[in-house]
């Protein structure tokens, strides 16, 4: 009974359950036998999240992003999720603002909008005009949410804990999503760590061989007034992307030159971030991108990142290959690299489950393949195959698949295979290179150098050991434990029917020359053991099934 006799909160959590009807919850929360794990449909764990409040949407969100974990059904509802509330009264606000300022704010603002232009379950932002000019929006975060945080996230690792012991909660990592739910909130509460991911992404995509950097736009920090509860950025004067109306004096041709700009430019700007920089935007859905007066396009809350090492991103350029190529041997290899589990996998199996999932892409058209689509299918594959990757590949998958949908809203004939393949060669030669061809000829040319020096010695101390009969193999091979039983059951048996057949010849030498009655009857005891090892020998044979 782990949750119905505690406070108002824990409570609610229970009835919330109940009235949405998981079954299996239920009975786990109750103390009832809950032996059938399962997770409660789509719409249903949606409601749940949302009676709960914003705590847990932001839970249901982060599980959006968990698509090697999640099926595409979960992703798709819990993507829905929006965290708008209402706003808190500008004197609360006001209140905290005194708090984080030692000057009174007369002296900072000129004015501040009392109105906020977004509210969320954070935070909430408002306009303001500082002192010297400067239009500003101050994220602001909601008084007292930090404490509903803490007794909610308590809550829920409490709950993990509960579930993890059972065969539902180690299937999908139940203890690792809480903890890092905990991170990920954690990370929000603290909006200094939002502002310097602001800062390096403006500096990662300030220059680029692939785009003009002029043309993308990231909000300047104004690090003076920022505090972790109060985050001061520049002013952007525009609309969400899907929002702008590009037709005024404009050709239909210019507006669809503009969509197939602004589409090229947003797919080479987080190209350049998963694959070059390592260091990337996690939520560029529609709200996030905006179209500027002046016409050029800004990347809006920056508080959720991903980042990718230099292998994997070398791993998933690759896998952009195999996925052009159709080549569904090269993908199972690959996710093989990316995996970090330890549980055996059968790779024709996996090779084959590829392969089924591509076919239906042999004789389709590059433009008429969804690749956000094609990496959750991915994803999917490998999580049927009971291989677990790292959880940032559901954030690099949620990632694109947010890119591609605002893409083909904006411009439906947008193909980001199109867009992606003068970037392979590009990419490759990047990673084989670097952005400094010359230092890496000179790194090989000394690596080359240092195995040339080295060999002959390590040649040298190996002959030694072969001729001194020093040299030992340590071999360990898995999986031989049923072929030596296999080998001792035989062994045992070829012994056992030798026995038998001496046995039996035995007895027969003693009866032929058999002088006395005590001959005769050692002979009949011999014929008769024989006779009953023999039956039971037979029996076992037959009884294991392998008599062919």
């Amino acid at each position: 009974m782990f949750l119905t006799n505690t406070v108002p909160r824990q409570k609610e959590i229970i009835e919330v359950v109940f009235r949405n009807g998981w079954d299996y919850m239920r009975r786990l929360l109750t103390g009832a036998k809950a032996d059938e794990p399962q997770l409660p449909t789509p719409a249903v764990l949606k409601n749940i999240l949302v009676d709960l409040g914003p705590v847990y949407i932001k839970l249901g969100q982060l599980l959006s992003t968990r698509p090697d974990l999640l099926s595409a059904a979960y992703i798709e509802e819990l993507s829905s999720l929006q965290d708008e509330v209402p706003s808190v009264p500008w004197s609360q606000i006001e209140t905290l603002l005194h708090q984080q300022f030692t000057k009174p704010l007369a002296e900072i603002f000129q004015s501040i909008n009392h109105t906020p232009v977004a509210a969320g379950s954070i935070a909430q932002t408002h306009r303001a005009t500082l002192i010297d000019g400067r239009e500003v929006a101050l994220k602001v975060q909601r008084p007292g949410i930090d404490i509903t945080i803490t007794q909610d996230v308590a809550l829920i690792q409490g709950i993990a804990d509960l579930v993890s012991k059972t065969d539902f909660g180690q299937t999908y990592e139940i203890k690792s999503i809480a903890e890092e739910f905990t991170k990920a909130l954690e990370a929000e509460l603290d909006f200094t760590r939002e502002a310097s991911y602001t800062d390096q992404l403006r500096r990662n995509l300030s220059q680029s061989p692939w785009y003009d950097p002029t043309q993308i736009v990231i909000a300047e920090i104004d690090w003076s007034l920022t505090t972790k509860k109060l985050l001061v950025m520049e002013w952007l004067d525009g609309v969400p992307l899907l929002s702008a109306d590009l037709s005024a004096n404009n050709t239909e041709e210019d507006v669809a030159n503009k969509r197939k700009n602004i589409t090229s430019l947003l797919f080479r700007v987080f190209f350049q971030q998963l694959y070059i920089d390592g260091f990337f935007h996690a939520d560029p859905h529609p709200g996030n991108l905006f179209y500027l007066a002046d016409g050029r396009v800004a990347l809006l809350d920056c508080g959720m990142v991903g980042r990718l090492d230099p292998r994997t991103q070398q791993i998933l350029t690759e896998m952009l290959l195999a996925i052009v190529d159709i080549d569904a041997q090269r993908c199972a290899q690959l996710t093989l690299q990316l995996s970090d589990s330890t549980q055996p996998v059968i790779l024709a199996r996996l090779e084959n489950d590829y392969d089924r999932m591509l076919r239906q892409y042999y004789n389709a058209s590059l433009t008429d393949i969804n690749f956000s689509q094609v990496i959750y299918e991915i994803l999917q594959v490998a999580r049927n195959n009971k291989i677990r990757l790292p959880s940032n590949m559901g954030l690099y998958a949620k990632t694109l698949a947010n890119l591609e949908g605002v893409a083909r809203n904006f411009n439906p004939q947008i193909s980001l295979f199109a867009e992606i393949q003068p970037l392979i060669t590009d990419l490759f030669r990047r990673q084989l290179l670097g952005d400094a061809p010359i230092r890496s000829l000179f790194r090989t040319a000394l690596d080359i150098k240092g195995l040339s020096l080295q060999s002959p010695r390590q040649l040298e101390m190996l002959l030694n050991r072969v001729t001194s009969e020093t040299l030992r193999w340590n071999l360990s091979l898995q999986g031989l434990d049923g072929l030596r039983r296999t080998m001792d059951d035989a062994a045992n048996r070829l012994s056992f029917s030798i026995l038998v057949g001496s046995l039996i010849m035995g007895a027969a030498i003693i009866s032929s020359q058999a002088q006395t009655s005590q001959l005769s009857f050692v002979s009949n005891i011999l014929f008769a053991a024989a006779s009953l090892l023999g039956l039971w020998l037979i029996v076992s044979i037959l009884r294991s099934g392998r008599l062919k």
